[in-house]
């Protein structure tokens, strides 16, 4: 079976990475030969990452480049779509595909639908306010990473919908340490558009650490960030993907810190996957697919007030035999659930039968 992804990133890109490439040997194996035209390159990426600018010239071009790959859709079985084919252009492409008879997937670990519904300009609203509702109608299948996304896919008149959470590769991580520890790490790990939510929490830190002496590792925010923490130990560290994995596994805990907003609740809880994968107990904002993470299997706390922060985090620090039991129970979760090895197969199984 031949199959055209069309990423939006290529592997530097979180999203891409780990909703589809990191599938692909796996569905190799399964029969499943995957071809990959991204839609964004690295040079792209560096400028939005490095200068906070969407380089408009370069856009152009590579929209330019989408058509052409698009002219090739026939020698594929399926076409497997990452969110949209062109942001913030009507769905006309993803319409012509499904009346040419071309059957495609699209996958989404986001709430994209809310940059267009829920913008704060009036003409985008009014143009695209429905955009993702028609990409998810005229589908084979929608393969949503939680319930809400899931939701809106079937209100939005989706033939076919499938849950595949976020997952890791459970192989890479390997289990934190668990004997006690005098130097105790709260760590997390994102982006620079993600930092907010950790500053956001910054007086619960600061008691928890001031409690406990430990540190606060954040993996992957800007060095900035470090003058909102205050009197408190913090340790900015560049992410990678070769050291992501290895950063995890020196945090006592790791800390995933939301609001509860629209957006949010479109997030597949992808830090906590990585800190169970690795053994590490977690506190989490009750937001989203993190309640369904906590509670169903076990692996920390949730919190939402700076007090109910401040107490779960001092709760995991002050005991180690806790923070095991949390943590064992995590990675059982991701070696049952959450991981590439589980959801492969299923993958494989939704893409054949959608091109049927």
């Amino acid at each position: 079976m031949k199959v055209l992804l069309l990423s939006k990133y290529p592997r530097m890109g979180a999203s891409s990475r780990l909703r589809s490439l990191q599938y692909i040997p796996a569905l190799a194996e399964e029969g499943v030969e995957v071809t990959v035209s991204g839609l964004f390159d690295e040079q792209y990426l560096n400028s939005l990452y490095e200068e906070g600018n969407r380089p408009g010239i370069r856009s152009l071009l590579l929209y330019l480049k989408r058509l052409f790959v698009l002219l090739t859709v026939y020698r594929y079985d399926l076409v497997w779509i990452e969110k949209e084919l062109f942001p913030f252009i009507p769905a006309i492409f993803e319409k012509l595909l499904s009346f040419s008879g071309i059957k495609y997937v699209v996958d989404y670990d986001d709430a994209i639908f809310h940059n267009y519904d829920l913008s704060s300009n009036g003409l985008i609203r009014t143009v695209l306010g429905h955009k993702i509702d028609i990409v998810m109608a005229h589908s084979a299948c929608v393969i949503a990473g939680n319930k809400y996304l899931a939701y809106h896919a079937r209100q939005a008149g989706a033939s076919r919908v499938e849950i595949i959470p976020t997952v890791v590769d459970h192989s890479r991580y390997r289990q934190a340490r668990t004997a006690k520890s005098n130097n105790l790490i709260i760590g997390w790990i994102g982006s620079p558009s993600t930092q907010c939510y950790v500053v956001d929490i910054k007086e619960a830190l600061r008691a928890a650490c001031d409690k406990s002496c430990a540190r606060l590792m954040l993996v992957g925010a800007t060095e900035d960030v470090v003058e909102h923490f205050a009197g408190i130990p913090v340790d900015v560290v560049p992410w990678s993907e070769d050291t992501e994995a290895e950063n995890i596994a020196k945090m006592d805990v790791g800390i995933m810190p939301l609001v509860d907003g629209p957006w949010e609740k479109g997030k597949c809880g992808y830090k906590l996957i990585q800190y169970m994968a690795s053994g590490v107990p977690v506190v989490a904002s009750p937001v989203g697919v993190n309640v369904e993470i906590v509670n169903n299997y076990g692996c920390g706390c949730l919190a939402q007030s700076t007090d109910e922060w401040a107490a779960s985090l001092l709760e995991l620090l002050s005991d180690h035999e806790v923070r095991n039991t949390f943590g064992r129970a995590g990675r059982n979760a991701v070696e049952k659930r959450y991981s590439l090895q589980t959801q492969a197969p299923i993958l494989a199984d939704i893409l054949k039968s959608a091109a049927k």
